[in-house]
């Protein structure tokens, strides 16, 4: 085949490749500057223990009774003196009251700490052009960039502007889609690289 017939082919593709890209279109989304988290509710300002959540419970000037255990899994915890008590679904502050009510009638002023220790992965997934997908457990306060690392990275046909988080925010019915691209999560730039994911969102690569 001559050159000036590979040209001829040449030119039509990369002018329907352009093309195609400039008709590209995501759908509706929010670029992630521009969006605006909903207001916490007053149980969301403080952490809420969940299940499998490692917990420090101490009494003050009561080394026997404090304890460092687990959240069972009907939510309970087991201490000293007491035996179980409800844990999961209560902020730290709310369970050492509960702590301290109970331990009136055993201990002369009881005052009680509730730490989290090691609190339970956020459970998310990524789809797409990620070589890796499906579900994924990162640590709490995980980003975009730890989840890409977890799917493997992106495919040869992934989009670099064309990063997405599906929300399911309070009061919507259907998922915010988050807008980001790849450089602004690697070089810092607006709140891309310090937005947090949380258990239920959707990672999708294009």
């Amino acid at each position: 085949m001559s050159r000036n017939l590979l040209r001829s082919y040449r030119w039509p593709l990369l002018a329907s490749l352009l093309l195609l890209s400039a008709c590209y279109q995501p759908g509706r989304f929010v670029w992630v500057d521009d969006y605006r988290e909903p207001p916490p509710t007053k149980q969301e300002e403080s952490y809420v223990i969940t299940k499998g959540d490692v917990l420090s419970v101490n009494v003050w000037n009561q080394g026997q009774i404090s304890s460092r255990l687990r959240v069972r899994d009907d939510g309970r915890i087991s201490l000293p003196l007491i035996n179980d008590v409800d844990a999961a679904g209560q902020t730290p502050p709310a369970l050492a009251r509960v702590v301290e009510q109970k331990l009136k009638d055993l201990v002369n002023n009881p005052v009680v700490t509730v730490m989290v220790d090691e609190p339970q992965p956020i459970k998310i997934a990524v789809l797409g052009e990620v070589r890796n997908p499906g579900k994924k457990l990162l640590e709490s306060g995980s980003g975009l960039l730890q989840a890409l690392s977890e799917a493997g990275g992106f495919t040869d046909y992934a989009r670099d502007d064309a990063i997405y988080v599906l929300r399911k925010d309070p009061g919507y019915q259907t998922p915010v889609r988050i807008r980001f691209t790849w450089p602004s999560l690697t070089r810092n730039e607006g709140t891309a690289s310090v937005f947090r994911l949380k258990t239920g969102d959707v990672v999708v690569v294009e």
